[in-house]
């Protein structure tokens, strides 16, 4: 599972990154909603676990501007504020889930896995043993052993892709064409 965090509370967010990595979620983060919408814009991710205190654009708006251009990835508002009317105004914003601090990291955890499944159902997520892959982000993981898969599915790529230019100039011709 590959979520962004979005938390400008650095030791908070570093303790977050340190906790869910061992756990075998594979975080980025960034620290404003600015920044969350550019790592939107350029790769994909589970889910999005926000903070609604954020400098440049506060959780709430980057919740709306998400939906605003149509992404569907699941939002966990994890936030100070715990008022009845702030979870409200959080889910209506276009929050799936929302979770006052402080909390607990087995529920923490549990919420994202039960997004993410929401989300793609077992689709979200491949397993061999107790090897993990998951399809949107292509980060396999062994518990408390994170692994980039697209390191290894990108060397094959690139063994495949050059025997197939020396079987070209073998050949004289288009290494994927069969000639009698």
């Amino acid at each position: 599972m590959k979520v962004l965090l979005v938390e400008d509370d650095l030791d908070l967010s570093a303790a977050l990154s340190r906790v869910l990595t061992r756990r075998g979620i594979h975080v980025e983060h960034c620290t404003d909603g600015v920044q969350a919408l550019v790592h939107l814009g350029a790769g994909q991710f589970d889910v999005v676990m926000l903070d609604l205190g954020l400098p440049v654009m506060d959780g709430l708006q980057l919740v709306s501007k998400i939906r605003a251009k149509g992404n569907e990835v699941p939002v966990l508002v994890v936030t100070a504020r715990g008022a009845v009317g702030d979870k409200v105004a959080g889910l209506n914003a276009g929050a799936d889930d929302y979770m006052a601090k402080p909390f607990d990291l087995d529920e923490l955890e549990a919420r994202l896995r039960a997004l993410c499944r929401r989300a793609g159902g077992s689709a979200g997520e491949m397993r061999c043993g107790r090897l993990r892959v998951a399809r949107a982000s292509h980060v396999a993981c062994e518990p408390a052993r994170p692994r980039a898969l697209h390191r290894l599915l990108r060397a094959g790529r690139d063994r495949r892709r050059d025997a197939a230019a020396v079987a070209g100039r073998r050949t004289g011709g288009d290494p994927w064409t069969m000639s009698s």
